[in-house]
């Protein structure tokens, strides 16, 4: 069986009050995606760090990554 790519990381809210923020996290690259769901209306987005760099998940570096 695959193995899937985006794995659910994070969850917190609710759909029908305030709303759904789910954090995906890319198996292969580590890097980190906001969904928010509210209503009928969502959506998404990469997050990044205080240098505007795609945030990573614990574990992952990217090769041109020269942060400790």
């Amino acid at each position: 069986m695959k193995k899937d790519r985006f794995v659910l990381t994070g969850k917190e809210g609710n759909p029908l009050g305030s709303g759904l923020r789910l954090v995906f996290t890319d198996e292969e690259t580590g890097v980190q995606y906001l969904f928010v769901q509210s209503g009928y209306a969502g959506g998404l987005t990469v997050l990044v760090d205080a240098d505007g760099r795609p945030l990573r998940a614990a574990g992952f570096k990217a090769a041109d990554d020269d942060r400790s």
